[in-house]
Parts: C-alpha cells; sequence; structure tokens
C-alpha cells in the first residue's frame, strides 16, 4: 500500500543524539547525567515574579509585535553596546524562539536551495539540520583540535565556492567549548568581505570564557555591518532554557526580510517570556557571575577525573561554554553512538556521542559541566570503575 512521502530535507537529518540519548536515560535508574547542555540551576527569582506580574496583569494574553515588544527591543540595544561592542538600534533586532529560531530564520533568509553554508567542524549538531532545512548544502572545514579546536582560517578559504552564501558559528563553542579569537574572527570577516558572504553567528555562551580568553563579537566591527546576522539567546545567560527567548541583530535593512521568515516560523515570541526577559536585562546580573564561577569550578574539577583516565580519553580544555570534547583513545571509540550507549547501559553514565557534530566529531564524546560537583564526580566515579581505572 502507498503511503505519503517523506521530504528529502527530513531524510537527510538524522535523530539528534542529544535528545536520544535523553530518551535512552530516561529506561534506565539513577544516571549520572553529563550529556544535555541544561543549567540544572534555574531563572533567579526577579525574573519569575516579572512573568508572574505580567501575566496577573492581563499583559500577555495577546501577541506582541512579530519583532518583539518595543521596550524589550530597545533594551537589548543597549545591552549590545555596552556587552558585545555593537553600536545597535530597536529597529535593528529581532525578537526570536531561542537563539535556534533567529539562526533558523537567518539561514532561510540568505541561502536558496542548493547553496552552501561552510560550519566549522564539530560543529553544533542543530546547526547542521538547520541548513539541511534550508535545502542548502553544509560544507564542513576541520578545526585544528590540537590547538584546541581552533578555526581552520586557510581551510575555510579554499572551502569558499561560487556557492558558498554563509559561514556559520558558535563561539564559545558548542560542543568544544574554543573561544575564537578576536585574531581570527577578524581574518574571517577579510573572508565574509571578499567574497560577499553573511556570517551567521550563534553567541549563546557569550558570558561564560575563562583562563583570560574573551569573547569577540563580529558584529561590532564596523565594515562587517551589512554582513552579519549576530544571534544570542537568553536561555544560556540567565538559565531560562524552558523560557524559549532569545533574539537576533542585523542591519535595519535585512531585520524585515529575516522577520518574513520569522512570522512564518513563530509569528512571535511567547508574550511571557518577553516580559521576563526584560526583568532578566534591567535587574540584578549578579546571576552571571554565579554561573560563571560555578562553571568554572565543575570545569576544573572535570579536567582533574579525566587526567585520571588518560589511557581512556585525551581532550583539549575548553575556554568558555559548559562543554568539552574528549577524544576516545580506546578502538570501540572509533563508533562514538555505540559507545556512549554503552556507557549508558552499563555504567549508567550518559554522554554525546561526537559523530553528532560533523564528520570531525566521530571518535569523540561531548560532556557538560554545568551540573553540581557531585554529579560529575558522581559520572567519573562510575566510569573508572568501569573502565577498571586504578587510583
Amino acid at each position: 500500500m502507498n503511503k505519503p512521502r517523506l521530504s528529502s530535507r527530513l531524510e537527510q537529518i538524522p535523530r539528534s543524539a542529544i535528545h536520544e540519548m535523553t530518551r535512552l536515560s530516561r529506561e534506565i535508574k539513577d544516571v549520572a547525567f553529563l550529556s544535555w547542555a541544561k543549567p540544572t540551576s534555574g531563572a533567579s527569582d526577579h525574573i519569575r515574579r516579572a512573568a508572574s506580574e505580567a501575566i496577573h496583569r492581563g499583559l500577555v494574553d495577546g501577541y506582541s509585535e512579530s519583532p518583539g515588544l518595543p521596550e524589550l527591543r530597545r533594551e537589548i540595544a543597549k545591552k549590545l553596546a555596552r556587552d558585545n561592542g555593537i553600536p545597535a538600534a530597536a529597529d535593528q533586532i529581532l525578537v526570536t524562539v531561542g537563539a535556534i529560531e533567529g539562526i533558523q530564520a537567518a539561514i532561510l533568509t540568505v541561502t536558496d536551495p542548493g547553496d552552501e553554508v561552510i560550519l566549522p567542524s564539530p560543529t553544533y549538531s542543530t546547526h547542521i539540520s538547520q541548513v539541511l532545512l534550508a535545502s542548502a548544502k553544509p560544507v564542513f572545514v576541520p578545526t585544528i583540535e590540537d590547538e584546541g579546536f581552533i578555526l581552520d582560517i586557510e581551510g575555510i578559504r579554499r572551502a569558499v565556492t561560487p556557492r558558498t552564501r554563509a559561514i556559520l558559528f558558535c563561539t564559545p563553542s558548542n560542543p568544544t567549548g574554543t573561544v575564537f579569537s578576536e585574531r581570527q574572527l577578524r581574518q574571517l570577516a577579510e573572508i565574509a568581505l571578499e567574497h560577499n558572504l553573511m556570517i551567521i553567528t550563534d553567541e549563546a555562551y557569550e558570558y561564560f570564557t575563562f583562563d583570560g580568553h574573551r569573547h569577540f563579537s563580529i558584529g561590532s566591527m564596523p565594515e562587517m555591518r551589512k554582513n552579519v546576522v549576530s544571534c544570542f539567546t537568553f536561555t544560556k545567560t540567565y538559565a531560562m532554557t524552558g523560557w524559549r527567548i532569545g533574539y537576533l541583530h542585523a542591519d535595519e535593512e535585512w531585520i524585515p526580510q529575516i522577520n518574513k521568515a520569522h512570522i512564518s516560523l513563530a509569528i512571535c515570541v511567547p508574550v511571557v517570556s518577553q516580559y521576563a526577559a526584560m526583568a532578566a536585562l534591567t535587574e540584578s546580573q549578579d546571576c552571571i557571575d554565579k554561573f560563571k564561577k560555578e562553571y568554572l569550578v565543575s570545569r576544573d574539577l572535570m579536567c582533574e577525573r579525566l587526567d585520571r583516565m588518560s589511557t581512556v580519553f585525551s581532550y583539549q580544555k575548553p575556554g568558555g561554554a559548559y562543554l568539552m570534547f574528549p577524544r576516545i583513545l580506546l578502538e570501540e571509540g572509533r563508533d562514538s553512538k555505540a559507545f556512549c550507549q554503552k556507557l549508558l547501559r552499563e555504567a549508567r553514565v550518559s554522554t554525546t556521542p561526537g559523530v553528532d557534530f560533523g564528520p570531525t566529531g566521530e571518535r569523540h564524546l561531548r560532556l557538560s559541566f554545568c551540573v553540581p560537583e557531585d554529579m560529575v564526580n558522581k559520572a567519573f566515579d562510575r566510569m573508572e570503575e568501569y573502565f577498571k581505572i586504578r587510583p
């Protein structure tokens, strides 16, 4: 019996390994969970109060303007100027359903079917899916792992073809935690200007950098004003993953075009989340420093525990985000999906297979350290026992 045909776009996209590991983890009792980049701390009380007050005042029952509440966009513009060096106005801001929806809208705006988008590899798995959903082609350029997964600028330059329309990257990086340097990003800007390419950034982890690394927003370069869509989120900065709210900045000529895609995808961001985001921006920022200190402690602990497992993993110390991407040294690491699923079943430790993050992600796994110290220790105690690591 014939049945409706699945689209070729969806056929190209594998099931998300991140969400698959979450599903499998539910089948096992007492899992040590390191596989999802979801902060275990919640949003601050003043953010929740602002949402509650907006509900009780009857402010959230209707749509907002599709680009977002004007007062929220004005506050975002202030933040971009203050923290990112991006001179911004409210009409250059689009409030989106997390950074993810903004990135999808941007890709749909700047590519046609068959166009190419360059991504460093390993890269965030959802970015790959987003390019494929736009019927564009992801072109992977390996990062330089031995130097901390930095960009291969000459490799990117060689990857540009007449079909290339954009370069998409995340800094600090998901999954590696690499903070791409200002020097490298300026070199990337030169390539974009030379070939008239768009750059789409995912700057979700902008505030979480360590060891003297600095986050640099390529959108702060005046000469790049018309060639960058900079995407940000409240979900990571303020531990608001469930509120699903982010925003993007682009030249005012791009915003009405990106908004066409945004309306088709979302109409507008849930208004209650917009009021919560306004409180996040305008009231105490102490939570950011608190989260950063907690992540640094957990990162250092995870590095110490990995050092004790040097026969199983090697790793590059992440300079930012709350993720790291160890290489599996064992022979069975050639199939990272099978390795991680076996580790879950037999050691009750949930991690994410590196194969999900592009072609050079294989033989790796992703670990998240936005969890309490006792969770890190629980996971590594189990792995040491499983791999028979002696103290």
